[in-house]
């Protein structure tokens, strides 16, 4: 145990006094670690961290776990004054300022796209077991439900679900079907937007057969707004009352902003947390249930992804779509097995892969991290660090493309600042 986190965090740690702590030392009885990902001049972050301190405080002085959980605070300031003015807020320790490349791993192996967040994760493997602990720290404020790890969607969802007509209905109703959760909200202009988007692709889902049914997780203000909103959507909803419901839905899938549309199996197993990006990709649902594909095509719809952890993207001289095939097929069968690695280890896969071409989307993408004008080009780009690394060779073979890949997994690769 202790030699993984040491792993993940590094020998040394900090507290508020800047005096070292040792992780070695820290790990051996440790079985979570909070992860609060956060920054000094944030003012979210201020009030959360008060929540926190509270939160931490109770926990260590009551609970029977006490010894067994710990946070560490992992910063994205910029200033090392302001930096050491918040540590002296926190009661736990921290990644040192210095650290930039071990905090920024964290970020893109946890997939944070926003502060502050609160990331529990098994101290033992390194495994999420809760993504959303903002939400722990609000609804459990005595660590009763400690440690927070996932149960089953059904157990979760369970109780009465809305019709629009105002009738009810049990979780019985989604047995046998796909389902998508859709975490959205009226006063949320693009939510508007995809819930025009999605009510087409449902009825077209509907119609061709499937079992498919949704779910509205209402992030919306007033149950008033609620009812508005919902009165246009076909499917059902968890009551906007039972506010404790919705919140366990978002803190099962981690939901970290809206709108977000995650969809589930039969079983109830994860899909893809990407539905808003596929329903938008694929408005005839020719892909349905949209299963996680290794390689894809850039587009403006999808380009939000790029944001979230390092991604492969190979350029390719060409304007039309169908024309990107033999790219694809290129770097496939890498992006494959990197796929199935992760997923053998039950850990999200560390890189996404796309292919793109001569358009509007590939020109601003190149502008914004001032690469090369040439094609084929093979880079990997990882915005949240402002890093891109670039691979510019006359030809581009499955075995530059796995060296590349691999060289860049094992930290072989020199970065260029975007």
């Amino acid at each position: 145990m202790s030699e993984f986190l040491v792993n993940l965090l590094g020998e040394r740690l900090v507290n508020s006094e800047t005096a070292e702590v040792d992780v070695q030392a820290l790990g051996s009885k440790l079985s979570l670690v909070g992860l609060y990902f956060g920054c000094s001049l944030n003012g979210p972050c201020k009030q959360f961290n008060a929540s926190l301190c509270e939160f931490y405080s109770k926990f260590k002085k009551s609970s029977e776990h006490k010894d067994t959980l710990e946070i560490v605070f992992v910063s994205s300031d910029q200033d090392q004054k302001h930096w050491q003015d918040f540590l002296q807020e926190m009661q736990w320790p921290a990644l040192p300022f210095k650290d930039r490349h071990k905090k920024m791993k964290l970020w893109n192996k946890y997939k944070v796209t926003s502060i502050p967040s609160l990331v529990f994760v098994d101290a033992a493997t390194g495994k999420v077991v809760c993504r959303n602990g903002l939400l722990v720290v609000r609804d459990d404020p005595k660590g009763l439900e400690f440690p927070w790890g996932p149960k089953p969607f059904a157990e979760v969802v369970a109780g009465p679900l809305l019709r629009n007509n105002r009738q009810t209905t049990d979780i019985s109703s989604l047995e046998g079907h796909y389902v998508g959760v859709y975490f959205s909200a009226h006063w949320c202009p693009p939510c508007r937007s995809l819930t025009r988007v999605l009510l087409e692709s449902y009825r077209t889902v509907k119609e061709s057969g499937q079992h498919f049914e949704m779910v509205f997780v209402s992030a919306d203000r007033s149950e008033e707004s609620f009812q508005q909103y919902f009165s246009e959507m076909p499917w059902l909803a968890v009551p906007y009352s039972d506010e404790a419901r919705r919140s366990r839905l978002n803190r099962l899938f981690g939901i970290q902003g809206i709108p977000t549309l995650i969809l589930l199996d039969a079983e109830g197993h994860m899909i893809t947390r990407q539905g808003r990006v596929e329903v938008l990709n694929d408005p005839e649902c020719r892909l349905f249930p949209w299963h996680p594909r290794p390689v894809l095509e850039l587009s403006e719809s999808n380009a939000v992804q790029l944001h979230e952890g390092p991604c492969l993207v190979l350029f390719v001289d060409t304007e039309e779509e169908g024309e990107l095939e033999p790219a694809k097929e290129l770097i496939q069968p890498i992006a494959e097995k990197i796929m199935a690695k992760y997923k053998a280890k039950e850990e999200e896969t560390p890189l996404l892969f796309f292919v793109a071409g001569e358009d509007d989307m590939s020109d601003s993408l190149r502008d914004y991290t001032n690469l090369p004008e040439a094609a084929p080009l093979l880079t990997i780009l990882d915005m949240s660090a402002r890093a891109k690394y670039v691979k510019d060779v006359e030809e581009i073979t499955p075995a530059v493309v796995e060296t590349f890949v691999q060289d860049f997994l094992a930290e072989k690769l020199k970065p260029e600042p975007i």
